[in-house]
């Protein structure tokens, strides 16, 4: 079976390969408007670490391998026995979906609590289907360390209520919550068969597999009804064709199985909607068809409205499946793909999908035996592939990429991949054009081990074949990527050209290292691409092998933020490095990721970080002294603060009492200013600037307020940090 985590040669850059970049690099032309990037989702996600809590805030972390770095945000909450995290509501909401980890080998629950008030029911943790090992994938190390359960609270709660989860004997980091008002349970469509009325057990005591195969049969052309329940499936599903599966809702139905659908061929016209399909799969064995749907659903199908859990894979189509639609479904915690198009999909849609923690690709098209061709993935949303891309087009002609949010890629992948990387014969390169367009990428890219150096947030990869297909690329937004944003490379060390690709329209916001990052022969166009925060240079042009010719970058027009080039091709840029920083007055803690020792409500850390001067970070009140810390993202000679609250007339003039720490390792701060009055008036700007001694050199910066003359709190609307005194 295909393994489609990316597997790259260790190889060195040559030193002084030709960089090929037009003037004209500095004029601003905004990106064109494009439609909202990700899916239309029935709940709000919370993150812990934005959430009031008594336990510890883990991250943001980066490395491979650790609890934070396979986090939503790179950041989470582990609590011990009577620590809690608590919620505040924002919808209504009746049920709750809480991503977690629990220490290997061990089980628990949490206690729940709403508005103070402790439920009689807790929720289950367990780490039975996380810690997956994967030695026979180079670079890979334990991961999957997150998993996800649910429950439905038996009340309403309104926005602004607090929901509460309390650790009890067992250690819990706690993620992010999913709040999510559930509808009624649906009734069952007239003439239906319904697989209760052909002997299942909604129960889930008796195994219902037959009573499902009767009421298939006995429903060709019609519709199988599953209602409410719990059923239990002991083998998989076959001969499934000219019917719909439907269920109550994905609360309400629910089918145990690590295998509902396997078959090689249908003649199609299959819809399979509304209900859960939750498996019990423990660990990622590629020889097994551990999936929901394994193989050919046929033509003109659908699969809608489902929450799919504890597979290996999602859906791994082969076959035939011209025009399948897959789209409003959750795909939560599969050891391997989310969805895997494997060859021969033709005008093939998923979209508006929302896909957790992956094990490798989240959503992937393979062009095995013969091309994917006319199909798309659409306006979905990815969080946590902990073991490759968040989106991957292996080969194939003519498919889209378009308006998807991809968030915390973690390990040898990148937010999306175009790439030729073949696995295995016979493969169909890419071929026509390959439309990647509107999409969004939060902190996405990797470091790989095999490499020793990184992946770019969007990666165009001739792997293993030259890429001649033309792929635009429009309308991007990068935001916070540990390293680069576009990365063009041949990643199997042979050298490959990577042509006709065409950059138009992104915004890349904080990158770690540069803007491009380009290690193979080939060209590309970029035009109306801005950059701000870029940590090290804007382009790092190192092509490899040796002799395999330069990357040349042409100058569209409207780009701006990152003329500067990277100059020593024998090093990697490491994140914030510069080579001298390429904006010396540029704000180093704007956008960086914030955390207090309290905050009150929803005044939250990063809101002094957030380059808007209205918002605020406030901390617990009459607990003085409070401390508010931001990781910078390397170490600076920093020179300046300015620390501002908001603008408006009613903040009227007040006195903060503040002391300035620095540290290089988070760990051991040592003080930069000492404790100090520092006076806050709105008639000149609610601003104080505090000089810093030559030769500070810190990458967490922490700020302790000791006292305040106009509130019993810390408060900071911006803290900005400067090179310039």
């Amino acid at each position: 079976m295909h393994t489609s985590t990316v597997r790259y040669v260790r190889r060195m850059p040559i030193v002084g390969a030709v960089v090929a970049l037009a003037a004209g690099m500095l004029t601003a032309v905004a990106p064109a408007a494009h439609a909202a990037s990700g899916a239309t989702l029935p709940f709000t996600s919370v993150e812990a670490e934005s959430a009031t809590t008594t336990g510890t805030k883990i991250g943001p972390d980066y490395t491979q391998g650790t609890l934070a770095s396979e986090a939503s945000g790179r950041q989470a909450v582990r609590l011990s026995a009577g620590q809690r995290v608590e919620f505040t509501v924002p919808r209504a909401s009746d049920a709750v979906n809480l991503a977690y980890s629990v220490p290997d080998g061990q089980s628990g629950s949490l206690d729940v609590y709403v508005n103070g008030t402790r439920l009689a029911q807790t929720l289950p943790v367990t780490s039975k289907y996380s810690y997956i090992d994967t030695g026979w994938i180079a670079g890979a190390k334990t991961h999957h360390f997150f998993d996800n359960a649910r429950m439905l609270l038996g009340r309403n709660v309104q926005p602004g209520d607090k929901v509460a989860f309390e650790a009890t004997s067992t250690q819990v980091t706690v993620d992010v919550a999913d709040f999510e008002q559930v509808a009624a349970a649906a009734t069952q469509p007239a003439g239906s068969v319904s697989v209760v009325s052909k002997g299942a057990d909604p129960t889930g005591a008796g195994d219902s597999t037959q009573a499902f195969r009767d009421a298939i049969a006995a429903a060709q052309g019609g519709t199988v009804w599953i209602p409410p329940g719990d059923y239990r499936i002991t083998s998989a599903l076959s001969g499934v064709q000219n019917v719909t599966l439907q269920g109550a809702g994905s609360w309400y139905s629910v089918v145990h199985t690590s295998r509902f659908v396997d078959q090689s061929s249908s003649s199609g016209n299959v819809h399979i909607k509304d209900f859960a399909v939750i498996g019990e799969v423990t660990e990622r064995v590629d020889s097994s068809p551990d999936n929901f749907v394994n193989g050919s659903l046929g033509p003109d199908s659908s699969v809608s409205g489902m929450w799919i859990q504890h597979m290996k894979c999602g859906m791994w189509l082969t076959g035939d499946n011209d025009n399948l639609v897959v789209e409003n479904n959750r795909i939560l915690d599969t050891t391997a793909d989310g969805i895997n198009l494997n060859g021969t999909a033709k005008g093939v849609v998923v979209r508006d999908n929302f896909l957790r923690n992956q094990g490798d690709d989240a959503l992937a098209m393979w062009s095995l035996y013969s091309p994917d061709t006319d199909s798309s993935f659409e306006n979905n949303t990815i969080s946590q592939p902990n073991l490759a891309n968040g989106i991957a087009i292996y080969g194939g002609t003519d498919l889209s990429v378009k308006n998807n949010l991809i968030s915390d890629t973690n390990a040898l992948g990148s937010g999306i991949a175009i790439s030729n990387q073949k696995f295995l014969d016979p493969f169909s390169p890419l071929s026509g054009t390959i439309t990647v367009d509107g999409n969004t990428l939060v902190r996405a890219g990797a470091m790989n081990p095999n490499w020793s150096h990184p992946m770019g947030a969007l990666r165009v990869d001739s792997y293993d074949s030259a890429v001649n297909a033309t792929v635009n690329i429009t309308d991007t937004t990068i935001t916070d990527s540990p390293y680069s944003a576009f990365e063009f490379v041949s990643g199997g060390g042979h050298g490959y050209a990577v042509n006709n690709v065409n950059v138009a329209g992104a915004t890349v916001r904080n990158t770690g290292t540069v803007v491009v990052q380009a290690e193979a022969q080939g060209t590309a166009a970029f035009q109306n691409v801005t950059a701000t925060q870029v940590g090290a240079a804007g382009l790092y042009n190192c092509p490899y092998p040796a002799g395999s010719g330069s990357f040349t970058l042409t100058d569209g027009g409207g780009n701006s933020g990152w003329s500067s080039t990277w100059s020593d091709c024998s090093s990697w840029p490491q994140p914030g490095q510069g080579n001298p920083d390429p904006d010396p007055n540029r704000d180093l803690a704007k956008g960086r990721p914030a955390t207090a020792t309290g905050s009150q409500d929803v005044y939250t850390p990063g809101k002094a970080v957030d380059g808007d001067a209205n918002s605020y970070w406030e901390s617990a009140n009459n607990a003085f002294p409070q401390s508010w810390t931001v990781d910078l993202g390397s170490a600076y000679a920093a020179r300046r603060l300015v620390l501002k609250l908001p603008p408006s007339s009613a903040w009227g003039a007040r006195t903060q009492t503040i002391a300035v720490l620095g540290s290089t390792d988070g760990s051991a701060y040592s003080t930069v200013v000492g404790s100090q009055d520092y006076r806050f008036d709105p008639a000149t700007g609610n601003t104080a600037t505090v000089p810093l001694p030559s030769g500070t050199n810190l990458r967490y910066l922490r700020l302790t307020v000791s006292a305040n003359s106009g509130w019993p709190a810390g408060q900071f609307s911006e803290v900005e940090a400067y090179l310039t005194p």
